[in-house]
Protein backbone atom coordinates (compact mmCIF):
# COMPACT_ATOMS: atom_id res chain seq x y z
CA UNK A 1 0.00 0.00 0.00
CA UNK A 2 0.67 3.40 -1.09
CA UNK A 3 1.38 5.89 1.69
CA UNK A 4 0.89 9.74 1.25
CA UNK A 5 4.27 10.48 1.79
CA UNK A 6 5.58 7.81 -0.82
CA UNK A 7 3.15 9.43 -3.15
CA UNK A 8 4.13 12.93 -2.45
CA UNK A 9 8.26 11.38 -3.05
CA UNK A 10 7.41 9.63 -5.84
CA UNK A 11 5.62 12.56 -7.97
CA UNK A 12 8.23 14.83 -6.90
CA UNK A 13 10.81 12.47 -8.35
CA UNK A 14 8.77 12.33 -11.82
CA UNK A 15 9.31 16.27 -11.98
CA UNK A 16 13.19 16.28 -11.61
CA UNK A 17 15.09 17.27 -14.34
CA UNK A 18 17.11 14.53 -16.06
CA UNK A 19 21.12 15.01 -15.04
CA UNK A 20 23.80 14.54 -17.74
CA UNK A 21 26.91 13.51 -16.67
CA UNK A 22 29.37 16.45 -15.94
CA UNK A 23 32.16 15.26 -18.36
CA UNK A 24 29.96 14.04 -20.94
CA UNK A 25 28.17 17.65 -20.98
CA UNK A 26 31.65 19.53 -20.95
CA UNK A 27 32.56 17.45 -24.11
CA UNK A 28 29.65 18.04 -25.89
CA UNK A 29 29.46 21.92 -24.86
CA UNK A 30 33.09 22.10 -25.58
CA UNK A 31 32.25 20.37 -29.54
CA UNK A 32 29.38 22.07 -29.72
CA UNK A 33 31.21 24.99 -28.93
CA UNK A 34 33.80 25.05 -31.85
CA UNK A 35 31.88 23.48 -34.04
CA UNK A 36 32.73 25.86 -37.08
CA UNK A 37 36.64 25.16 -36.29
CA UNK A 38 35.72 21.76 -36.06
CA UNK A 39 34.17 22.03 -39.69
CA UNK A 40 36.84 23.59 -40.86
CA UNK A 41 39.36 20.89 -39.81
CA UNK A 42 36.65 17.85 -41.62
CA UNK A 43 38.41 18.16 -44.89
CA UNK A 44 41.95 17.90 -43.62
CA UNK A 45 40.85 14.99 -41.14
CA UNK A 46 39.64 13.07 -44.49
CA UNK A 47 42.33 13.88 -46.47
CA UNK A 48 44.28 12.58 -43.92
CA UNK A 49 42.42 9.08 -43.41
CA UNK A 50 42.03 8.97 -47.54
CA UNK A 51 45.92 9.58 -48.02
CA UNK A 52 47.95 8.07 -45.04
CA UNK A 53 45.61 5.39 -43.02
CA UNK A 54 44.23 3.54 -45.60
CA UNK A 55 47.17 2.94 -47.45
CA UNK A 56 48.41 0.95 -44.08
CA UNK A 57 46.64 -1.95 -45.52
CA UNK A 58 49.31 -2.33 -47.41
CA UNK A 59 51.98 -3.08 -44.77
CA UNK A 60 50.50 -6.97 -45.28
CA UNK A 61 53.00 -6.98 -48.68
CA UNK A 62 55.94 -6.40 -46.42
CA UNK A 63 55.34 -9.97 -45.20
CA UNK A 64 54.01 -11.89 -47.82
CA UNK A 65 55.96 -12.77 -51.60
CA UNK A 66 53.93 -11.35 -53.84
CA UNK A 67 52.81 -12.52 -57.33
CA UNK A 68 50.80 -10.78 -60.20
CA UNK A 69 48.57 -13.99 -60.41
CA UNK A 70 47.35 -14.33 -56.57
CA UNK A 71 47.33 -10.61 -55.57
CA UNK A 72 48.15 -9.13 -52.61
CA UNK A 73 45.53 -11.34 -50.62
CA UNK A 74 46.29 -14.67 -52.47
CA UNK A 75 49.94 -14.16 -51.89
CA UNK A 76 51.80 -16.66 -49.41
CA UNK A 77 52.83 -15.60 -45.87
CA UNK A 78 57.33 -15.65 -45.85
CA UNK A 79 57.02 -14.24 -42.31
CA UNK A 80 60.11 -11.80 -41.46
CA UNK A 81 61.99 -13.07 -44.28
CA UNK A 82 61.93 -10.26 -46.56
CA UNK A 83 63.12 -7.70 -43.55
CA UNK A 84 66.64 -10.36 -43.56
CA UNK A 85 67.12 -8.61 -47.48
CA UNK A 86 67.95 -5.96 -45.48
CA UNK A 87 70.65 -7.21 -42.72
CA UNK A 88 72.07 -10.35 -44.27
CA UNK A 89 74.57 -8.63 -47.18
CA UNK A 90 77.72 -6.80 -46.54
CA UNK A 91 76.52 -3.74 -47.59
CA UNK A 92 73.95 -3.10 -44.91
CA UNK A 93 76.72 -1.53 -42.36
CA UNK A 94 77.52 1.11 -45.24
CA UNK A 95 73.78 1.68 -46.08
CA UNK A 96 72.84 1.81 -42.59
CA UNK A 97 75.96 4.47 -41.94
CA UNK A 98 75.68 6.32 -44.89
CA UNK A 99 71.76 6.67 -44.58
CA UNK A 100 72.00 8.19 -40.86
CA UNK A 101 75.22 10.29 -41.13
CA UNK A 102 73.92 12.23 -44.42
CA UNK A 103 70.47 12.81 -42.33
CA UNK A 104 72.46 14.27 -39.26
CA UNK A 105 74.88 16.17 -41.41
CA UNK A 106 71.67 17.60 -43.30
CA UNK A 107 69.71 18.22 -39.71
CA UNK A 108 72.21 19.95 -38.24
CA UNK A 109 73.57 22.37 -41.38
CA UNK A 110 70.23 23.04 -42.48
CA UNK A 111 69.22 24.12 -38.78
CA UNK A 112 72.11 26.25 -38.43
CA UNK A 113 71.89 28.29 -41.61
CA UNK A 114 67.89 28.41 -42.34
CA UNK A 115 68.04 29.66 -38.90
CA UNK A 116 70.83 32.21 -39.31
CA UNK A 117 69.56 33.68 -42.54
CA UNK A 118 65.94 33.72 -41.37
CA UNK A 119 67.36 36.62 -38.80
CA UNK A 120 69.81 38.18 -41.01
CA UNK A 121 66.52 38.45 -43.27
CA UNK A 122 64.58 40.62 -40.33
CA UNK A 123 67.21 42.52 -39.54
CA UNK A 124 67.27 43.80 -43.31
CA UNK A 125 65.96 47.70 -43.20
CA UNK A 126 64.57 47.13 -46.82
CA UNK A 127 61.86 45.06 -46.68
CA UNK A 128 61.28 44.28 -50.08
CA UNK A 129 64.87 43.86 -50.81
CA UNK A 130 64.66 41.10 -48.12
CA UNK A 131 61.01 39.70 -49.69
CA UNK A 132 63.32 39.07 -53.07
CA UNK A 133 66.76 37.57 -51.18
CA UNK A 134 63.95 35.29 -49.58
CA UNK A 135 62.31 34.01 -52.99
CA UNK A 136 65.82 33.69 -54.58
CA UNK A 137 66.39 31.23 -51.92
CA UNK A 138 62.74 29.83 -52.04
CA UNK A 139 63.11 29.01 -55.62
CA UNK A 140 65.42 25.97 -55.86
CA UNK A 141 63.16 24.00 -52.68
CA UNK A 142 60.49 23.63 -56.25
CA UNK A 143 63.13 22.43 -58.74
CA UNK A 144 63.37 18.72 -59.70
CA UNK A 145 65.76 16.52 -58.72
CA UNK A 146 66.01 15.67 -62.16
CA UNK A 147 66.43 19.40 -62.91
CA UNK A 148 69.03 19.43 -59.84
CA UNK A 149 70.70 16.79 -61.43
CA UNK A 150 71.59 18.29 -64.53
CA UNK A 151 72.73 21.66 -62.98
CA UNK A 152 75.45 19.62 -61.03
CA UNK A 153 77.04 17.38 -63.90
CA UNK A 154 77.39 21.14 -65.90
CA UNK A 155 79.39 21.95 -63.07
CA UNK A 156 80.95 18.66 -62.30
CA UNK A 157 81.17 16.99 -65.92
CA UNK A 158 84.61 15.78 -66.74
CA UNK A 159 84.75 17.19 -70.03
CA UNK A 160 82.75 20.20 -70.40
CA UNK A 161 81.89 20.82 -66.62
CA UNK A 162 82.39 24.35 -65.32
CA UNK A 163 84.71 23.24 -62.43
CA UNK A 164 87.39 21.30 -64.45
CA UNK A 165 87.93 23.81 -67.52
CA UNK A 166 87.54 26.81 -65.47
CA UNK A 167 88.05 26.95 -62.06
CA UNK A 168 90.51 24.08 -61.99
CA UNK A 169 92.07 25.41 -65.18
CA UNK A 170 92.45 28.53 -64.09
CA UNK A 171 94.79 27.48 -61.33
CA UNK A 172 97.03 25.20 -63.33
CA UNK A 173 94.85 22.04 -61.55
CA UNK A 174 94.79 18.41 -63.10
CA UNK A 175 91.16 17.81 -64.23
CA UNK A 176 89.00 15.28 -61.85
CA UNK A 177 86.78 12.70 -62.63
CA UNK A 178 83.87 13.69 -59.95
CA UNK A 179 81.77 10.86 -60.94
CA UNK A 180 84.50 8.72 -59.96
CA UNK A 181 85.75 9.71 -56.86
CA UNK A 182 84.01 8.70 -53.79
CA UNK A 183 85.51 10.73 -51.33
CA UNK A 184 84.29 13.84 -52.77
CA UNK A 185 80.60 13.18 -52.37
CA UNK A 186 80.21 13.46 -48.53
CA UNK A 187 81.51 17.06 -49.01
CA UNK A 188 79.33 17.71 -52.46
CA UNK A 189 75.67 15.90 -51.57
CA UNK A 190 75.12 18.05 -48.03
CA UNK A 191 76.23 21.28 -50.33
CA UNK A 192 73.33 20.56 -53.22
CA UNK A 193 70.60 19.43 -50.07
CA UNK A 194 71.53 22.61 -48.45
CA UNK A 195 71.22 24.62 -51.95
CA UNK A 196 67.77 23.00 -52.47
CA UNK A 197 66.46 22.69 -48.60
CA UNK A 198 67.51 26.38 -46.84
CA UNK A 199 65.06 28.40 -48.31
CA UNK A 200 62.11 26.39 -46.79
CA UNK A 201 63.22 26.30 -43.53
CA UNK A 202 64.05 29.97 -43.59
CA UNK A 203 60.91 30.89 -44.45
CA UNK A 204 59.69 28.84 -41.74
CA UNK A 205 61.99 30.08 -38.92
CA UNK A 206 61.30 33.59 -40.92
CA UNK A 207 57.49 33.51 -39.92
CA UNK A 208 58.24 32.74 -36.28
CA UNK A 209 60.68 35.42 -36.16
CA UNK A 210 58.52 37.94 -37.49
CA UNK A 211 55.52 37.04 -34.88
CA UNK A 212 57.76 38.24 -31.72
CA UNK A 213 56.44 40.81 -30.21
CA UNK A 214 58.46 44.22 -31.17
CA UNK A 215 58.13 45.15 -27.61
CA UNK A 216 60.79 42.79 -25.81
CA UNK A 217 63.31 44.13 -28.62
CA UNK A 218 62.21 47.97 -27.55
CA UNK A 219 62.95 47.30 -23.95
CA UNK A 220 66.49 45.24 -24.56
CA UNK A 221 67.74 48.35 -26.16
CA UNK A 222 66.44 50.71 -23.78
CA UNK A 223 68.45 47.93 -21.65
CA UNK A 224 71.77 48.79 -23.59
CA UNK A 225 71.21 45.19 -25.30
CA UNK A 226 73.19 44.71 -28.38
CA UNK A 227 72.10 43.48 -31.48
CA UNK A 228 73.97 39.82 -31.10
CA UNK A 229 72.26 39.62 -27.13
CA UNK A 230 69.02 40.71 -28.65
CA UNK A 231 69.38 37.53 -31.24
CA UNK A 232 70.86 35.12 -27.86
CA UNK A 233 68.16 36.43 -25.24
CA UNK A 234 65.03 37.14 -27.13
CA UNK A 235 65.03 35.45 -30.60
CA UNK A 236 66.53 32.42 -30.51
CA UNK A 237 64.66 31.72 -27.64
CA UNK A 238 61.37 32.79 -28.95
CA UNK A 239 61.74 30.19 -31.50
CA UNK A 240 62.78 27.44 -30.07
CA UNK A 241 59.41 25.63 -30.11
CA UNK A 242 59.83 25.67 -33.40
CA UNK A 243 62.99 24.65 -33.68
CA UNK A 244 62.51 21.94 -31.44
CA UNK A 245 59.37 20.71 -33.50
CA UNK A 246 61.35 21.07 -37.06
CA UNK A 247 64.04 18.87 -35.34
CA UNK A 248 61.55 16.67 -33.85
CA UNK A 249 60.47 16.03 -37.46
CA UNK A 250 63.42 15.75 -38.82
CA UNK A 251 64.61 13.54 -36.84
CA UNK A 252 61.82 10.84 -37.11
CA UNK A 253 63.15 10.29 -41.30
CA UNK A 254 66.51 10.28 -39.94
CA UNK A 255 66.51 6.34 -41.68
CA UNK A 256 64.45 7.95 -44.90
CA UNK A 257 67.07 9.94 -47.42
CA UNK A 258 66.38 12.01 -50.16
CA UNK A 259 66.25 9.16 -52.97
CA UNK A 260 66.54 11.77 -55.98
CA UNK A 261 69.73 13.40 -54.53
CA UNK A 262 71.30 9.86 -54.03
CA UNK A 263 70.46 8.80 -57.40
CA UNK A 264 69.71 11.43 -59.93
CA UNK A 265 73.01 13.30 -58.83
CA UNK A 266 75.25 10.83 -58.65
CA UNK A 267 73.88 9.48 -61.74
CA UNK A 268 73.80 5.69 -60.00
CA UNK A 269 77.34 5.80 -60.46
CA UNK A 270 78.77 2.07 -58.71
CA UNK A 271 82.31 3.92 -58.00
CA UNK A 272 80.22 6.13 -55.29
CA UNK A 273 78.72 3.58 -53.80
CA UNK A 274 81.14 3.18 -50.40
CA UNK A 275 79.79 7.26 -49.81
CA UNK A 276 76.88 7.81 -51.82
CA UNK A 277 74.67 4.12 -51.53
CA UNK A 278 71.49 4.48 -48.30
CA UNK A 279 68.99 2.27 -48.04
CA UNK A 280 66.42 3.83 -50.21
CA UNK A 281 68.94 3.79 -53.35
CA UNK A 282 70.21 0.41 -52.47
CA UNK A 283 66.24 -1.30 -52.31
CA UNK A 284 65.83 0.54 -55.25
CA UNK A 285 68.41 -1.34 -57.04
CA UNK A 286 67.41 -4.40 -55.59
CA UNK A 287 63.54 -3.98 -56.76
CA UNK A 288 65.14 -3.18 -60.39
CA UNK A 289 67.62 -6.55 -60.51
CA UNK A 290 65.12 -8.76 -58.46
CA UNK A 291 61.44 -7.63 -59.02
CA UNK A 292 60.65 -8.31 -55.53
CA UNK A 293 57.78 -5.98 -54.31
CA UNK A 294 58.15 -7.31 -50.66
CA UNK A 295 61.33 -6.59 -49.80
CA UNK A 296 60.82 -3.34 -51.10
CA UNK A 297 57.76 -2.90 -48.69
CA UNK A 298 59.62 -4.51 -45.64
CA UNK A 299 62.27 -1.79 -46.44
CA UNK A 300 59.37 0.76 -46.23
CA UNK A 301 57.94 -0.26 -43.60
CA UNK A 302 61.39 -1.06 -41.53
CA UNK A 303 62.17 2.80 -41.61
CA UNK A 304 58.91 3.96 -40.69
CA UNK A 305 58.90 2.01 -37.31
CA UNK A 306 62.19 3.55 -36.53
CA UNK A 307 61.36 6.75 -37.43
CA UNK A 308 57.96 6.56 -35.12
CA UNK A 309 60.41 5.44 -32.23
CA UNK A 310 63.10 7.95 -33.35
CA UNK A 311 60.46 10.87 -32.88
CA UNK A 312 59.26 9.91 -29.51
CA UNK A 313 62.50 9.16 -28.17
CA UNK A 314 63.52 12.29 -29.52
CA UNK A 315 60.48 14.16 -27.56
CA UNK A 316 61.00 12.22 -24.43
CA UNK A 317 64.34 13.68 -24.10
CA UNK A 318 63.15 17.23 -25.08
CA UNK A 319 60.81 16.75 -22.07
CA UNK A 320 62.94 15.37 -19.50
CA UNK A 321 65.02 19.10 -20.15
CA UNK A 322 62.20 20.77 -20.71
CA UNK A 323 58.69 19.66 -20.03
CA UNK A 324 57.06 23.18 -22.04
CA UNK A 325 58.86 22.41 -24.81
CA UNK A 326 57.72 18.91 -25.61
CA UNK A 327 55.49 18.26 -28.96
CA UNK A 328 53.54 15.68 -26.53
Amino acid sequence: MITHEKRNALDTRQHLPVRIHPKRSSMLGHLLKHKVLLLMLLPGVVFLLINNYLPMFGIIIAFKNINYVDGILGSPWVGLDNFKFLFATSDAWIITRNTVLYNFVFIILNLVIAVSIAIALNELKNKLAAKFYQSIMFFPYFLSMVVVSYLVFAFLNVEYGFINKGILAMFGLNELNWYSEPKYWPFILPLINLWKGVGYGCVIYLAAIIGIDSEYYEAALIDGASKWKQILHITIPLIRPVIIITTILAIGGIFRSDFGLFYQTTLNSGALYPTTLVIDTYVYNALINMGNLGMSAAAGLYQSIVGFFLVLGSNWIVRKVDKDQAVF
